[in-house]
């Protein structure tokens, strides 16, 4: 029997994970295990669970018991504190126990464009998984690229089957929208209302309006994003495929998204207004065609659907906003 075990299992991309695992028949017969930290998911029929924190041996040893797949996706963000525990420390014991075990088969890494400097640096060329690792100020993204040279060094050293799935910013259910606020239920970054001040926010909230990300020379930016759904897709291909084997892959959408092209569509199909904003930030385009060639993998979601599908999302009283941890 295959089991899988998924860390960060109660997180956007693991919840997502773990649903379609248990209903795509192609995986009947796997079990999976979830590691989780805080948040506890429901039971459910092959669904086995450990509660604890990758930083920890112990827990570790107990959730890889067994198990032949591992998908990693636990993480932190800005907290010092911790994610040198976490990401560096969690994926050594996580790497070290797997290569030690009878049962293990393949270990997939969700990584980061952190990892290649994001939009904080110019990038006058697509983005491929050849870019060399550059982070920016902050620990985040030194972390990415800690746990993808960590990974490549496993697979010199020992030869392991792994593979990591390098995404950008992960969007689901309403939060293209709400990263395009003013107020103070943006989600992620810029914070809107910083940029412009809290009376003009205030305005801009009032009146719907969008802003538009500039560039230094005032050029709109285009900026790499992927829906949950079409990174679960990704994972979910790369696990047994022969052609995944130590290698890294770019899982985004066909274009980055240009935040003049946005405001476009928001005024065209929505009537809402928009508003130019410089920033220090640079226009990237992550290059996916790899992912496409080797793993056959394609993303359903583009612009318009990416933009509709938030705007469409209403929130029951049971699923509030939640941004469960801080960057």
């Amino acid at each position: 029997m295959k089991r899988i075990l998924v860390t960060g299992a109660t997180g956007k991309v693991g919840q997502t994970l773990i649903q379609r695992l248990l209903a795509e028949s192609r995986f009947d017969s796997y079990v999976v295990r979830a590691l989780y930290h805080n948040r506890a998911l429901d039971p459910q029929p092959r669904l086995e669970a450990v509660q604890g924190s990758i930083e920890n041996l112990a827990t570790v040893e107990e959730a890889l018991t067994d198990v032949t797949h591992v998908v990693h996706l636990a993480t932190v963000k800005e907290t010092p504190e911790q994610i040198m525990d976490v990401a560096v420390k969690g994926l050594f014991w996580l790497l070290e126990t797997c290569r030690t075990s009878p049962t293990f088969e393949q270990f997939i890494m969700i990584g980061g464009d952190a990892a290649v400097g994001h939009f904080v640096y110019p990038h006058p060329l697509p983005v491929t998984e050849t870019q060399r690792h550059t982070a920016y100020a902050g620990c985040y993204a030194l972390s990415k690229v800690l746990e993808e040279t960590m990974l490549e060094q496993y697979y010199v050293q020992y030869d392991l089957n792994g593979c990591c799935l390098r995404a950008p910013w992960i969007m689901e259910k309403d939060d293209f929208k709400y990263q395009l606020s003013f107020g103070e239920d943006v989600f992620g970054g810029p914070r809107w209302c910083d940029l412009v001040g809290p009376a003009f926010a205030q305005t801009y909230v009032e009146s719907h309006t969008i802003p538009i990300m500039l560039n230094p020379d005032g050029v709109p930016v285009k900026r790499n994003f992927v829906h949950v759904e079409d990174l679960v897709s990704a994972i979910l291909l790369a696990i047994d495929h022969p052609k995944a084997r130590q290698q890294t892959f770019n899982i985004c959408m066909n274009e980055p998204v240009d935040y003049g092209e946005v405001a476009h569509y928001l005024a065209q199909n929505y009537g809402l207004p928009s508003v130019p904003i410089k920033t220090s930030y640079h226009s990237t385009w992550l290059d996916n065609s790899k992912a496409k060639f080797l793993l056959g993998w394609r993303p359903e979601f583009d612009l318009p659907k990416l933009i509709d599908a938030a705007w469409a999302y209403t929130r029951t009283e049971d699923d509030p906003r939640k941004v469960w941890y801080p960057g």
